[in-house]
C-alpha cells in the first residue's frame, strides 16, 4: 500500500471514528434535552389547564378542548384519584378507568404541586411521557407517546448522517490532495534513491520545498554529494592499488573468505597460467601441493612464507598471508632468472678456478725449475718467458674478473675510439694460438674491405673476441676458427665461426 493510499485510509478511520462519537454522543445529549425540554413542556401546558379548571367547568370537555388543541393527551385527576376528564376517552369509558391515585406523577403531583414520569400506559399499552399539576379541583395531566420522540431523534439523526457523510467526502477529498502533496516530494526522493543505489551517481533531487521535507531533501542532496565523493575517492585509490599491484615485479593474488580469485595482477596471470575473468573459484588455479596447502592454511589464517614449487619450467617463491576480514592474498615471485644466474655464476667460478689452476700450476712448476742451478741459461730463459706467458695470462683473468664486476656493479663505462679490426683480431687470436695448434685447428681471419675500421671500446672488444675464439677452440674438434668482420648496412658486424 502506497502512502497516499495509507494516509488517505488512516484520515478515514479518523473521520469515520470522529462521526461514530458524535453521533452516538449526540443521540444521547439530544434524547436527554428532548425529555427534559418536552417534560418541561408539558408540565406548562398542565398548569395552564390547571388554573382553567375551575368549578361549573365540566371536566371532560376541558381535558378534549385543551387535548385538541394541544395535540397531546390531557387528563383531569380528582384529589381522590378518580378520572373527571381525558381527552381520549368519552363519558361513558371514564368511568372504567382505573384510580390514578396510585400513579406516580400524580402522587408527586399531590404532595409538591408537580410530579412526572416515563411509564408505559395501561390503557394506551405504549410508553408515554407524563407531566402533573395540581390545580384547585385535583390534578392536570398532560401526557405524550415517547414514539414521537424517538421519530424526531430518527430524522436528526438522518439529517447528521447525511451532513456527516458529505463532510466526510468533502474531508477524504482534502485528505487525498494533502497526502498527494506530502507524497509527491517523498516519491521523488525515493526515486532519487533508488537511481543512485542503481549507479547513478549523478541523480540530485531537484525539490526546493519547505520545512521537514524540504530539510530531507537538502540533506539526501548532501548524502548524495558525500557519497558520490567518496565512491570517487575508492575509485582512485583502487586504481592507484591496480596500477602499483600491476607495476610490481611479483604477482599478487587476492582471495575472499569463500576462496574465490577477487583480484590478479597481469604478472601473476602469467606466472599461473590463467586467463579467467574475475571472480572465479580456486580450483581453477594450478593443482600444484605447495600451492594448495599455503592457500588454505592463510585462509585458516595461519600465514606461510618462503616456499618455493616449481610451475612448468619456472621456478616461483611463494608467501601466503590471511586477511583480517577473512580471505587470503599470495605474493609469487619468479625466481627462474636468479636461480638462472646462480647456476651460471657457479659454472663461472668452476670455470675461472679452472682457468686459473693451470697457469699457476706451470708458474709453480717453472719457478720451482729455476731454483736449480744446474739449469742452462737456454732453459732458464724459456722457463722465464712461459712464467711471463702464464703470469700474463692470470693478469687477464683478473682483468676480466674486475671488468665483469664493475660491469654488474654498473660501474664500467665504455670508452670507444676508432680500431682497426685485424689489429684487434690479431690480439685475439695470439692470445688462443698455442692452445689452437695444441688441437690442430687453423686459425683465420676474414675482414671485408669496407669493414676494416670500427667505433668500439678497445679492451671490450678484445676481451668479446678472445672468449669467443676460446669457446670455439675448446668445442671444435677439427678444422678451423676464423674471425670475421663485414660491414652490415651502416654497422659492423665481428664474429668467429668455427667448425664445431
Amino acid at each position: 500500500m502506497t502512502l497516499t493510499n495509507r494516509l488517505v485510509t488512516g484520515s478515514l478511520i479518523v473521520i469515520g471514528a470522529f462521526v461514530v462519537l458524535t453521533v452516538a454522543s449526540l443521540d444521547r445529549r439530544l434524547r436527554l434535552r428532548l425529555r427534559e425540554d418536552i417534560g418541561g413542556e408539558l408540565l406548562r401546558e398542565a398548569r395552564l389547564i390547571g388554573l382553567q379548571w375551575r368549578d361549573g367547568i365540566d371536566p371532560d370537555s376541558l381535558a378534549d378542548a385543551a387535548g385538541q388543541a394541544l395535540a397531546h393527551r390531557v387528563t383531569l385527576i380528582g384529589r381522590d384519584g378518580r378520572v373527571v376528564g381525558d381527552s381520549e376517552f368519552d363519558a361513558p369509558a371514564l368511568h372504567a378507568l382505573e384510580n390514578h391515585a396510585s400513579r406516580p406523577e400524580v402522587e408527586a403531583a399531590l404532595a409538591s404541586d408537580t410530579g412526572s414520569a416515563v411509564r408505559t400506559s395501561p390503557s394506551a399499552g405504549e410508553e408515554q411521557m407524563y407531566a402533573a399539576a395540581r390545580a384547585p379541583l385535583g390534578v392536570a395531566r398532560v401526557s405524550v407517546s415517547i414514539r414521537s420522540q424517538e421519530e424526531l431523534v430518527d430524522r436528526m439523526q438522518r439529517d447528521v448522517l447525511m451532513v456527516a457523510l458529505g463532510g466526510t467526502a468533502l474531508a477524504l477529498a482534502l485528505a487525498a490532495l494533502f497526502a498527494r502533496s506530502v507524497t509527491r516530494p517523498i516519491q521523488e526522493l525515493r526515486d532519487d534513491a533508488r537511481a543512485i543505489a542503481g549507479g547513478d551517481l549523478a541523480r540530485r533531487p531537484s525539490l526546493a520545498a519547505s520545512g521537514e521535507v524540504g530539510e530531507l531533501a537538502s540533506a539526501f542532496y548532501r548524502l548524495a554529494e558525500q557519497l558520490g565523493a567518496r565512491l570517487r575517492a575508492l575509485e582512485a585509490d583502487d586504481a592507484l592499488l591496480r596500477a602499483l599491484t600491476e607495476s610490481l615485479n611479483e604477482g599478487t593474488v587476492a582471495f575472499d573468505a569463500a576462496g574465490r580469485v577477487v583480484h590478479m595482477n597481469e604478472h601473476a596471470r602469467r606466472l599461473l597460467g590463467v586467463r579467467d575473468a574475475l571472480p572465479f573459484p580456486a580450483d581453477r588455479l594450478p593443482r600444484d601441493r605447495i600451492l594448495r596447502e599455503a592457500l588454505t592454511a592463510a585462509l585458516e589464517g595461519n600465514p606461510s612464507e618462503g616456499l618455493e614449487f616449481a610451475l612448468q619450467d619456472r621456478t616461483v617463491a611463494l608467501t601466503a598471508r590471511p586477511l583480517a576480514g577473512g580471505g587470503a592474498v599470495l605474493a609469487l615471485f619468479d625466481l627462474t632468472r636468479v636461480r638462472r644466474l646462480e647456476a651460471v655464476r657457479r659454472d663461472f667460478v668452476a670455470n675461472v678456478s679452472h682457468e686459473l689452476k693451470t697457469p699457476l700450476t706451470i708458474v709453480g712448476g717453472f719457478a720451482e725449475t729455476l731454483t736449480d742451478e744446474s739449469i742452462s741459461p737456454e732453459q732458464r730463459e724459456q722457463f722465464a718467458r712461459s712464467i711471463v706467458t702464464h703470469a700474463r695470462r692470470m693478469q687477464r683473468i683478473v682483468d676480466d674478473l674486475l671488468d665483469l664486476s664493475r660491469i654488474e656493479s654498473g660501474g664500467w663505462h665504455p670508452n670507444p675510439v676508432a680500431l682497426h679490426v685485424d689489429a684487434v683480431a690479431n690480439d685475439a687470436l695470439t692470445e688462443i694460438r698455442a692452445r689452437a695448434e695444441a688441437r690442430g685447428l687453423a686459425l683465420r681471419t676474414e675482414i671485408a674491405a669496407d669493414a676494416t675500421l670500427v667505433y668500439a671500446d678497445p679492451t671490450a672488444l678484445r676481451q668479446i673476441l678472445v672468449n669467443l675464439a676460446e669457446n670455439a677452440v675448446r668445442h671444435t674438434v677439427k678444422g678451423s676458427v676464423t674471425l670475421f668482420a663485414r660491414r652490415d648496412g651502416h654497422a659492423v658486424s665481428v664474429g668467429v665461426r668455427d667448425t664445431g
